[in-house]
Order: structure tokens, then C-alpha cells, then sequence
């Protein structure tokens, strides 16, 4: 069962480009918290299997943007296998 907060977050995630102005306003506006707590929790979540059963779509949608930003680091640092 997760917690109501980490719904919250995933709700969010899943649909902030609704909310009006900028995603760190919305973030403390719909949330109550800071983005920096916000980003702590969807970094967790991320590799939950209880968020992925909640809202599969927007983690996986994470981890494949996680994926590629990892990639692409490998690239510039020439650390790619």
C-alpha cells in the first residue's frame, strides 16, 4: 500500500503540464512541498513496484527518460560498453 503523499506525486507527474505556470510553483501550490523534495520522491519512486502498478504509464515514461539521460552521459564522458 503506498502512501497517499506518494499517489500525490505520482498524480502530479502524471499530469503537470495541466496545472498553470511554472512546474516548481505547481509543485508547492498542488503539493505542498519543495521541488527538491518532490524530485527526492520521484527518484524513489521510480524504481518502486508499487508505483509502477499505481501508475505503470508515468513510470515507465521515467525510467525510459532516466535511461536515455544516463545514456547520453555515458556518450559525453566516453564511458559507453
Amino acid at each position: 500500500m503506498m502512501p497517499e503523499r506518494d499517489r500525490k506525486v505520482l498524480d502530479f507527474e502524471g499530469s503537470w503540464w495541466l496545472f498553470p505556470g511554472p512546474k516548481d510553483r505547481a509543485i508547492r501550490e498542488y503539493l505542498q512541498m519543495s521541488a527538491a523534495r518532490y524530485y527526492e520522491a520521484v527518484r524513489r519512486l521510480i524504481d518502486d513496484d508499487d508505483a509502477l502498478t499505481y501508475a505503470p504509464l508515468t513510470i515507465r515514461r521515467l525510467r525510459r527518460m532516466r535511461s536515455e539521460r544516463l545514456a547520453q552521459i555515458a556518450r559525453r564522458t566516453g564511458t559507453v560498453r
